[in-house]
């Protein structure tokens, strides 16, 4: 596997640190998110996504972030890139983590 594709992920993880439980695991050709076992996220081509919801999603759109493409046929609507000010903020991506509909409703 691709070292620089590792050190993003460990960099990923790092951020997220004030979650317990988060784990990471290979998929798309990058790896998903999922924290308590409830999958939440997506590393892939050096980017984050989070999922979304119909309340969630404008934030990420207000951005001018996109969704997630594992290939150029398909679109995973549900999931957009997190903002890299946000990726760089520990505190500010602990958050909208916990703004996933996924985690929200495990509150």
């Amino acid at each position: 596997m691709n070292s620089t594709k590792n050190q993003f992920k460990e960099y990923v993880l790092d951020q997220l640190h004030h979650l317990n439980g988060i784990e990471c695991k290979a998929m798309f050709g990058g790896f998903g998110l999922y924290c308590n076992g409830v999958f939440f996220g997506i590393i892939a081509d050096g980017c984050v996504y989070f999922k979304t919801n119909a309340s969630t999603v404008e934030a990420y759109k207000e951005r001018g972030m996109q969704p997630f493409k594992p290939s150029s046929k398909q679109t995973l609507k549900n999931y957009y890139e997190v903002p890299e000010e946000i990726l760089e903020d520990d505190e500010e991506l602990t958050e909208w983590a916990r703004n996933t509909p996924c985690m929200f409703a495990r509150r």
